[in-house]
């Protein structure tokens, strides 16, 4: 990927989220092409009634059974089958690393599925170098599928003009809190990263787990030490000067931002072991009511919300603050979502295609029901509010609005070596003790060796 395209891409998701997002909050509705076929699912059934018995391999990062995302796959890949009964849909259903290492593996044999799971930007450049995938915008123009989208978000998809993945979210960073820990703790909800350590000492000296965390699953811990970083460099943009040679990873920004991070887990921060639940596993302890916060994606919003730990509006969110005094709070992690593409040499390329769009144009609606519409990559045709989302959910969709910038994640900018230094260099914070500086001097040589 070129530098200048990435700064193309970055400027571009400051706009989606500041336009598009700020529509889908204070529960009005807006204009969506698929609320006509998503009412009736069958409504924009497939053409596959040639009745060759067809298979089709959907890989997807939907594992768990308690959240609506998973419930509302079902339901959607249900109805297509009742609809073709020559198809079966096959679910391959794994954990966002799992998956990742699963693609990988897959891609070198070039043994993709039909239907994979994708990153935006930089972690899809080189599946489109190797040419794995199938371009899509012919499908897309169906049934008027990318007027579905929110302006501008494909185009983190889109190579060479070619559209090669469909994102099923567009979402924002956030602290999820439990009022009821915070309350008994006697903390406040911080608004320093220098109170969010002290609220640290005093929810552990009190037996209470502050934070968790499923960093088994590398980028949870890295979405977290981002938007330390968006913080002690003062504003967005440290990636994209490393990348124009303005600036190393030994600038003291990031070297800050090491520190910051690492005097989170030295305060008790996380759980016992926290690099041995994977994303699933740490999520769940939040939304069984065993931690006072959580910081994630709001693409978690729909599990939280309808788990037990936000029964009689338990749980709050409120945005990551500053660091050292540095940072606008109004400044997020900006998470353009994961997206589905479809394998290039899939045996059945044309109902693949059939299904995926019938599966892109029923998602708004199946996703609004199961109350999993917040932070989905598509227009929302609904009123959030009458359809009885918390007021949690109601308080990120407010967050939404306050977007004035951000960045992306580590790995959708950086080259995937140099990631996979930055991801273990993260992780193994959490194990043991380092010097800041020694962690950013060998992820910058790691860089200069594979830029």
């Amino acid at each position: 990927m070129t530098k200048r395209k990435m700064k193309i891409f970055g400027m571009a998701m400051t706009g989606v989220l500041a336009l598009s997002l700020s529509a889908c909050g204070g529960g009005g509705t807006t204009n969506n092409a698929a609320g006509g076929s998503g009412s009736d699912p069958a409504a924009s059934g497939g053409d596959s009634a040639s009745g060759e018995k067809v298979t089709i391999t959907f890989q997807n990062i939907y594992p768990d059974a308690s959240d609506p995302k998973n419930k509302m796959m079902k339901k959607i890949v249900d109805q297509y089958q009742k609809d073709n009964p020559n198809v079966t849909i096959e679910l391959d259903s794994l954990n966002t690393d799992q998956q990742k290492l699963k693609l990988k593996t897959q891609a070198a044999s070039k043994e993709v599925p039909d239907i994979t799971v994708v990153n935006p930007a930089a972690q899809m450049q080189p599946f489109v170098d190797a040419d794995l995938f199938a371009p899509l915008n012919d499908m897309v123009e169906e049934n008027g599928l990318k007027d579905t989208f929110q302006s501008g978000i494909l185009d983190y998809y889109t190579f060479d003009n070619n559209l090669y993945a469909l994102p099923d979210g567009n979402n924002i960073g956030v602290v999820y809190y439990n009022k009821k820990l915070m309350q008994e703790g006697g903390v406040e909800v911080p608004t320093t990263f220098e109170e969010m350590v002290a609220a640290v000492k005093t929810l552990k000296e009190k037996g209470i787990q502050p934070m968790v965390i499923g960093e088994k699953d590398s980028w949870t811990g890295s979405f977290l030490f981002m938007n330390i970083l968006l913080r002690t460099n003062g504003g967005p943009g440290f990636l994209q000067e490393v990348l124009d040679g303005k600036k190393t990873f030994e600038d003291p920004a990031y070297v800050e931002a090491i520190t910051a991070f690492q005097q989170l887990v030295d305060a008790g921060a996380f759980q016992d072991g926290a690099t041995s639940f994977d994303y699933n596993a740490g999520e769940n302890l939040f939304k069984t009511g065993t931690a006072a916060m959580y910081f994630m994606g709001s693409w978690a919003t729909g599990g939280i919300e309808t788990a037990e730990v936000s029964k009689d509006g338990n749980v709050g969110v409120f945005q990551f603050p500053t660091v050292g005094g540095k940072g606008n709070p109004d400044e997020f992690m900006l998470a353009p979502g994961s997206a589905f593409a479809i394998s290039k040499d899939s045996k059945h390329l044309e109902e693949t295609k059939d299904f995926l769009n019938y599966f892109m144009l029923n998602f708004p609606k199946e996703a609004f029901d199961v109350k999993g519409a917040v932070g989905i990559a598509q227009n929302v045709d609904g009123d959030f509010k009458a359809a009885g989302y918390s007021e949690m959910a109601m308080n990120v969709l407010d967050l939404f609005k306050k977007v004035k910038g951000g960045d992306l994640a580590f790995d959708n900018t950086m080259n995937p070596a140099t990631t996979q230094v930055h991801l273990s260099g993260t992780q193994s914070l959490f194990v043991e003790k380092k010097d800041p500086a020694a962690v950013a001097k060998e992820l910058q040589a790691a860089y200069e060796e594979n830029k």
